[in-house]
């Protein structure tokens, strides 16, 4: 609320009232009984389940490419209504199962939905727009065109926006160069208003805004940037910054200081911003823009908005477990916008004020709060949304004052993503228009003033005891980023140390093992002792000697212990994720999220263990008493990968020791460093160095501890040929074993992600290349298979090639490095014979070149892979992917499922038939909809295969523990002498 606002609500209801009166009689356009005859909107508005999917269902509909396709997914968004839904009242039965009826229901339904575009988007192109452009300056309001188009996901479509920048500012400054003179629109209390301004989305002037990168990022967008300011100063254009999604915010704040801080763009007067009074912190950033152009000397503009991400980034940022940075309630928001207006309004001096807004309150408040401040009314602007709040435009611009329109130009259809924001605005339950248009509320609830309720409607109902996952690093903080760095100084000052043996019982006697830097080979991260193979039965009979001790622990003592070790890694985290930087060239987010997921491991298995420790009450029945108990199986041998160092060895470990077994851990070869690292720390938190054993060295010493007699159960991921042996060993009976070995391995995949003729595009391409290149394809869960649908195959190829050349290639010590090196020279070899071969096999699409020292090997895509073809059929473990195509979906499912393995799949689809026959039919552990398809977290997503692509419970669910533990089940009769105990 604004200073002394009970003092204003007089003025405020006085406003309000006036401005009522001089918008009555006219509805906004949306809601006007002539359009959707049969009131769309309003069971939109009143049926939350209807809203969704006829939202979805616009949003799908520019990927359709014929009039039977529209047809096709309106029956499966709508059923059997769906004739009633759009409107169709020439017999949609009778017509749908001809030719001739697809066609004119399809044209139908398009042209529906492209006349409530038409309310929002003033034209496909500028050209078309430039007559309802001429017509708003005719009718004196303003506008601001804001260019609609694909999201950018490369440097190419970055480069084609910054054209069409350009090339709409020249349009446009010539057309209007020949209006009528308009001196309310043109004239304000700094000086002269451009006639043209652009709105500008930052985001697609780079195919990566990325605040992880700041400098980097600057670098790409300014580039664009400049040419499009030179053309704005040289033509007397205006050009504002739109603000994007939350964790963007400071990103796009810093490059706009930054570039018109440079000399050439000090003096350019007609630069604005956008700031979103749903953030909490927009208060301070204000206050820092203005101290800024105190010292820029030279005015701006600040565009007040409320805000239009509020639910995607609600939603985004709980699923990382953030902090919200925005207000829960739209009266939080309403309230803080009203407290920033006089903070607008008094340093008019230094700003133009732009207030965005349909509310009827806000704009009484904002004409109260100028009044009382005796601002004139030339000195501040008010911004509307074309096809928005129309008889407020009216008001306003009766009122006298001056009203500019935010008004997108761009393709009706491709514009869907803009049309869908407009929509959810104007329907929800908090929609102002809503209130008074459709629900008719009094004018005095209108202009009663927002007072937030008491709980917020986003708390979680969670318990409190319920597992939560570490949230990953957000590196849109300016402290996130700070630590990272000061940790990569840290370990890089102790690269090339000797580290000392890890356990004071058992004496390692093999060579120390030379870590080495994949970026930089020549680089020794660290040298570590190693185990030799007698080594194998010492270290096994110390396990054994420890083994009673151990188990007598109770279950919830052991997982305190695992739970300290979390909290020992929580407090070395960004150390930990340095350290993987270095070890095993994973750039700055994958080694953030392993170490996230180490911690996950930790704290879920712990969680699961107090459950299980527990004896369980089987059934309950009189004269009996029958529980089921653990207990630990005995010693688990642990042979961990390389290229997840801490969290995939945590998770095998610490559910082995959680469970009460003694551990022989040998960490891979390739990382020995990590293992070393996630060993010490369990010893920190109490686990004794005689019940978790780390033994260094190369697949000698996983063939030792496979056939050592003493292991019970042997935990391995790796690669199908090393998981199949240790299978076929633990097999076999040697006289005097009376165990039979348990193995849990988790052997790889041959992972393909299905994209339909409905995808949404942009995403589709963004989670392939996500999935194929995040950690240079060295993922288990990596896509290496795309299998496209033949009607959007060569669109597909081509965006593709676009995104792969935009990759960031380098040293992942950088944090904008996207692709780093693989592990080791073997590894590349072995990638490079898969390319080779691929070129026999495929059409190679791209293969990106690297000059890094090294083994880096580039994104490559080959094409028109046939199923039967190796590169379709072994996994690589490197950045390949084998693009194939399918005629139908059925077609795409059989492609998929045709490898031995079934780990993960993923589908980009908006055809629900579609998304549920893959759910049916698609053969993978873990199948992922809509999303790239690595990244599965404890919990949420446990993870695992089948068939060839392993053996054992998912990791990071429910099942894995007892995998570890022999249950046994005891049968007690109650009923003694005539009477049944109760004890």
């Amino acid at each position: 609320m604004v200073p002394h606002a009970a003092s204003l609500e007089p003025a405020i209801t006085r406003i309000g009232t006036h401005l009522s009166q001089l918008s009555a009689g006219r509805a906004p356009t949306l809601f006007e009984g002539r359009w959707w005859s049969q009131g769309v909107i309003n069971l939109a508005m009143k049926d939350p389940a209807f809203k969704v999917q006829l939202f979805r269902f616009i949003d799908v509909l520019p990927a359709l490419a014929s009039d039977q396709a529209v047809v096709k997914l309106a029956e499966e968004y709508f059923g059997a209504s769906h004739g009633h839904v759009w409107g169709l009242h020439w017999g949609m039965k009778a017509l749908a199962a001809t030719s001739l009826g697809a066609a004119i229901t399809g044209k139908s339904i398009r042209h529906q939905v492209e006349q409530m575009a038409r309310t929002f988007i003033a034209g496909g192109s500028v050209a078309d727009a430039l007559p309802v452009l001429a017509g708003l300056w005719k009718e004196e309001r303003a506008w601001s065109v804001d260019l609609l188009g694909e999201a950018t996901i490369s440097n190419l479509e970055a480069d084609q926006y910054r054209d069409r920048c350009l090339a709409a500012l020249s349009e446009l400054a010539h057309e209007a160069a020949r209006w009528p003179a308009v001196s309310r629109l043109e004239q304000d209390h700094l000086g002269v208003l451009p006639r043209v301004q652009l709105s500008l989305k930052i985001s697609a002037l780079t195919s990566r805004l990325d605040p992880i990168d700041p400098d980097g990022t600057y670098q790409a967008v300014a580039a664009r940037l400049r040419p499009i300011v030179d053309l704005a100063a040289a033509t007397a254009c205006g050009l504002i910054f739109d603000m994007e999604q939350a964790d963007s915010k400071d990103l796009l704040l810093d490059i706009f200081r930054r570039l018109f801080a440079e000399e050439p763009y000090r003096s350019f007067a007609h630069a604005g911003v956008a700031m979103q009074a749903y953030h909490r912190e927009t208060e301070r950033d204000i206050h820092d823009v203005i101290a800024w152009v105190e010292r820029r000397g030279t005015p701006i503009t600040i565009r007040l908005v409320k805000g239009a991400y509020w639910d995607s980034d609600t939603v985004r940022y709980r699923q990382a477990g953030w902090p919200v940075p925005l207000f829960v309630q739209k009266a939080e928001t309403d309230a803080n916008y009203e407290a920033l207006i006089p903070l607008l309004l008094r340093h008019r001096d230094l700003i133009r004020p732009a207030f965005g807004t349909h509310n009827l309150r806000t704009l009484a408040v904002i004409e109260a709060v100028a009044e009382s401040l005796t601002v004139p009314p030339e000195a501040l602007e008010y911004q509307m949304i074309y096809g928005m709040a129309e008889p407020f435009q009216q008001a306003m611009a009766a009122y006298g004052r001056r009203v500019r329109l935010y008004t997108p130009v761009g393709r009706l259809l491709p514009g869907m993503a803009y049309l869908v924001r407009r929509l959810l605005e104007n329907t929800s339950n908090e929609s102002f228009l809503r209130k008074e248009y459709v629900e008719s509320q009094s004018l005095h609830r209108l202009l009663a003033p927002p007072v937030p309720a008491a709980s917020s409607p986003i708390l979680s109902s969670r318990p409190a005891d319920a597992f939560l996952n570490e949230p990953p690093r957000d590196f849109s903080r300016i402290a996130s980023r700070t630590a990272m760095q000061a940790a990569i100084g840290k370990v890089c000052s102790q690269t090339g140390h000797s580290w000392d043996l890890p356990h004071r019982e058992l004496r390692l006697t093999g060579a120390r093992m030379e870590s080495r830097n994949p970026a930089h080979s020549d680089e020794v991260v660290a040298l570590v002792p190693s185990a030799a193979v007698p080594d194998v039965a010492a270290a096994a009979a110390l396990a054994v000697s420890s083994a009673a001790d151990w188990r007598s622990q109770l279950g919830t003592e052991r997982s305190a212990i695992m739970r300290r070790a979390a909290a020992l890694m929580r407090e070395r985290r960004d150390e930990l994720a340095a350290w993987e930087i270095l070890e095993v060239g994973k750039p700055w987010r994958d080694a953030d999220a392993d170490v996230a997921e180490a911690i996950d491991f930790l704290e879920f298995y712990a969680g699961q263990m107090d459950r299980l420790a527990s004896p369980l009450q089987l059934g309950d029945y009189p004269g009996e008493r029958n529980h089921r108990v653990y207990a630990p199986r005995g010693v688990a041998a642990v042979i961990a990968p390389w290229n997840f160092p801490l969290a995939i060895p945590a998770g095998m470990v610490s559910a082995a020791l959680v469970t009460g077994n003694t551990v022989l851990f040998k960490p891979s070869e390739r990382s020995p460093l990590m293992g070393r690292l996630l060993t010490d720390i369990l010893h920190e938190a109490g686990v004794p160095s005689g019940a978790v054993i780390c033994l260094p060295g190369g697949p000698e010493i996983g063939r030792a501890l496979a056939a050592s007699p003493e292991i019970s159960t042997i935990a391995f991921t790796g690669s199908q040929d090393v998981g199949l042996q240790l299978i076929a060993g633990a097999a076999a009976m040697p006289p005097g074993r009376s165990v039979v070995k348990r193995v849990i391995a988790e052997m790889g995949g041959k992972n393909a992600i299905i994209v339909d003729d409905t995808a949404d595009l942009d995403e589709a391409i963004a989670g392939v290349v996500t999935s194929f290149t995040g950690y240079a394809g060295q993922k288990c869960s990596a896509c290496s298979r795309a299998i496209v649908l033949e009607s959007v195959y060569d669109q597909f190829l081509s965006r593709l090639h676009d995104a792969v050349m935009s990759l960031s290639i380098g040293d992942p010590l950088d944090p904008g490095t996207q692709v780093g090196p693989v592990i080791d020279a073997r590894a590349k070899e072995r990638i490079e014979a898969f390319i080779a071969m691929g070129q026999q096999e495929g059409r190679l699409l791209i293969r990106r070149s690297t000059e890094w020292p090294g083994h880096f090997v580039g994104p490559t895509v080959f094409a028109d892979v046939s199923s039967h073809h190796r590169l379709a059929q072994e996994e690589i473990f490197g950045p390949v992917l084998a693009v194939m195509k399918a005629a139908t979906v059925t077609a795409a499912l059989e492609m998929a499922n045709s490898t031995s393995y079934a780990l993960t799949g993923g589908i980009y689809s908006r055809s629900p038939m579609n998304l549920a026959l893959a759910r049916e039919r698609f053969d993978v552990g873990n199948l992922y909809v809509n999303r790239p398809i690595t990244g599965a977290l404890v919990g949420r997503q446990p993870f695992g295969g089948h068939r060839l692509s392993g053996v054992g419970a998912k990791a990071g669910g429910d099942e894995y523990l007892p995998q570890f533990m022999v249950a046994r089940v005891i049968s007690e009769n109650t009923l003694r002498r005539g009477f049944e105990a109760t004890d």
